[in-house]
């Protein structure tokens, strides 16, 4: 099962919120899209979902658009909380997996599983609006998998999390991911995409700016950053040549080169200053990449 979008933009009048997007996601592999608001990424999720119709192009799951007809199959967090606040977290959790097509104890059965997994069953029989913000989104994320759909679609599945539940629920969408699911979710941050996803589309604008393998799109950045650590300052070493910028830290600073002999160089330099505590040559991050293409692209 493949998740096909060939050619599609979308326009509220005349302004285009997606341009001409084109990208496969292949059955199990996870999908990551990158983007600050307005970029596109809810408007591409809701076309693929089919709670909008694309104006041009096509978009189908399976080599079918995505109906009520298959719609048991797929999973959804919107980035907006949907849940019944007046409702019970256990109610509403069988209430929506029956509505997936499941039978009443098994929706029960994956709901106490799903509850116990994210250290709140004690939570089964209070109501939404009495959870914290963190927690209400581990509802909504358990009301978007409890029917172990084929094809989860999770916009923004961070948000709200601190760094502990954040950990917790990468562990379970790597694990959903192991049992054979697709998975295609969108975040701010660029590290989460780093750590989870084989592919990855950067979106600015409603157009894909940069999009493919995450080893790929590093590859083709064609840069590296060199990170030193010492007890002076080493913002003199930007004037080598070959370095395309400098971003300092209290411990030292990073350096973006073009070429690897760069980096040599400014060792080099360095160690006549005085003694160095790190050194190290590395891979552009995601961050990189986005600043780079949003900002000299479309600035």
């Amino acid at each position: 099962m493949t998740l096909q979008i060939e050619q599609v933009t979308k326009k509220f009048g005349d302004f285009s919120a997606v341009k001409d997007l084109s990208m496969t996601v292949k059955q199990g592999s996870m999908y990551g899209f990158l983007g600050a608001n307005g970029a596109g990424k809810t408007t591409t999720f809701r076309m693929i979902l089919g709670l909008l119709d694309p104006t041009e192009g096509t978009i189908t799951w399976n080599g079918q658009p995505i109906s009520y007809a298959n719609s048991t199959h797929i999973g959804y967090l919107p980035e907006e909380r949907g849940l019944y606040p007046k409702m019970k977290v256990e109610d509403q959790l069988v209430y929506l997996g029956q509505l997936r097509g499941m039978k009443k104890n098994d929706a029960k059965i994956s709901a106490h599983n799903w509850l116990e997994r994210f250290e709140v069953p004690h939570y089964a029989n209070k109501k939404v609006e009495e959870l914290s913000k963190g927690n209400q989104q581990k509802i909504q994320v358990i009301a978007s998998v409890i029917h172990k759909p084929s094809l989860i679609i999770l916009d923004e599945p961070f948000s709200g999390l601190d760094p502990v539940n954040v950990e917790m629920l990468k562990k379970a969408i790597m694990d959903i991911q192991k049992d054979g699911a697709t998975i295609v979710f969108s975040s701010h941050r660029m590290d989460h995409v780093e750590e989870l996803c084989e592919q990855l589309c950067i979106m600015h604008h409603g157009e894909a700016i940069v999009r493919g393998s995450l080893r790929e799109v590093k590859r083709g950045f064609g840069r590296q950053n060199v990170r030193l650590k010492a007890d002076f300052d080493l913002s003199f070493l930007s004037q080598i040549e070959g370095v395309d910028s400098f971003k300092p830290s209290i411990e030292g600073g990073v350096f973006q080169i073009s070429e690897e002999r760069t980096a040599h160089e400014l060792l080099r330099t360095a160690l006549t200053k005085g003694e160095i505590r790190y050194f190290a040559i590395e891979e552009p991050s995601l961050q990189d990449i986005f600043i780079e293409k949003v900002g000299k692209e479309h600035a």
